[in-house]
């Protein structure tokens, strides 16, 4: 099943809305086959809910997008994609997971401290030139607290 085109689509609406497109079709098609990237999608029978893609490099991962239909929202699916592609990391040997998000995006900064990930810095005007992005990063060596009360 190619999810290309749907993936392409939640990102440009639920990630990118009002930006340029920058996560086509094309972009997620080169991500499905760059052996480097992982691409997960979610599903609630053929649907696709939810979706992550991670790219791995030598010494750390970077997060590029995830994103969950507001319908799903809030049921465990965003954490169980990050969970997944965290224990692929470590599984890889690399133990620092790393990611952008638009700095007004409350919704997603709460979710990923909740996770454990931590504000590290902001980059001016990152999207599109106008938009800031708070950078935040995850240590896969410690164990969040949220992840230890859940086990």
């Amino acid at each position: 099943m190619n999810d290309a085109p749907a993936i392409a689509a939640m990102s440009r609406q639920l990630i990118e809305h009002g930006l340029a497109w920058s996560w086509n079709e094309d972009r997620v098609e080169r991500c499905l086959r760059n052996r480097d990237c992982v691409v997960l999608a979610a599903r609630d029978r053929r649907r696709l809910v939810g979706f992550a893609i991670m790219e791995f490099y030598a010494v750390h991962a970077h997060l590029n997008l995830l994103a969950v239909q507001p319908g799903y929202q809030r049921q465990g699916i965003g954490r169980q994609l990050l969970d997944w592609l965290e224990a692929s990391a470590r599984t890889a040997g690399i133990f620092k997971v790393h990611l952008e998000l638009r700095a007004t995006n409350d919704g997603a900064r709460v979710f990923y401290e909740k996770v454990g990930y931590r504000t590290v810095g902001r980059k001016a005007a990152y999207y599109d030139g106008r938009e800031d992005a708070l950078r935040m990063t995850r240590d896969l060596t410690v164990t969040s607290q949220s992840s230890t009360e859940s086990q």
